[in-house]
């Protein structure tokens, strides 16, 4: 599996587009809002001559979302969400218009409700799913046990972890996710964030600042 990481919208977050030997790929929180980030997503799909089978999302903040109905629109594939997280899909478009980002157009529907522990595969590509709380109710992490990659949203960060200041953030629920999922991984295994660098599940161990939370 080849990891892609695309930057979009002014949360600068990060979409993963993950890819196997036959061009199959999973589109992971796709946060293109401009119309030239769009243009950008889509070209980017099309030359790399990648089939996209599944549209995933690790939780249903603004950021991560802002892509879904470009996706869904251009792509006829099934939609993957944890009902958690339903409360925040049906609130995005006024969240939306609290920043001031009135060319937000509202994500479908999902079409399938992710579950802890499932294992997920579309062509090579497979992830199982990790139910993590905190950030937002219905959080998940993506996780492949063989390439040793983590996706995992805004659950952990390189030196930091997910803010739990906006609705359904729960700090206790955030640190036992990290402590007792998360850090139960191998410790060489890739972290991709929702923001910023990649870092290492045995890094965030030693250095993350969630165990004095």
């Amino acid at each position: 599996m080849q990891v892609y990481k695309l930057k979009y919208n002014p949360f600068q977050e990060n979409t993963f587009v993950v890819a196997d030997e036959d061009k199959n790929c999973v589109i992971i929180d796709p946060g293109c809002y401009f119309s030239e980030e769009k243009k950008h997503f889509l070209n980017f799909i099309n030359s790399k001559g990648f089939k996209p089978l599944a549209l995933l999302n690790t939780h249903a903040h603004l950021d991560h979302i802002f892509g879904n109905s470009t996706v869904l629109e251009n792509f006829d594939l099934p939609y993957y969400l944890h009902e958690n997280d339903l409360p925040l899909l049906a609130m995005a478009e006024k969240s939306a218009a609290l920043y001031g980002m009135h060319e937000f157009l509202p994500s479908p529907e999902p079409t399938h409700f992710l579950q802890d522990g499932e294992t997920l595969n579309f062509g090579k590509i497979n992830f199982q799913v990790i139910y993590g709380p905190g950030h937002a109710p219905g959080h998940v992490a993506f996780y492949n046990s063989t390439e040793k990659i983590l996706i995992n949203g805004d659950i952990l960060f390189q030196g930091s972890y997910g803010r739990v200041d906006l609705p359904g953030g729960n700090l206790a629920d955030l640190k036992h996710t990290i402590v007792n999922k998360l850090f139960q991984l191998p410790e060489d295994t890739t972290v991709f964030c929702g923001h910023g660098g990649e870092t290492t599940i045995g890094e965030e161990k030693l250095n993350n600042p969630i165990h004095y939370s």
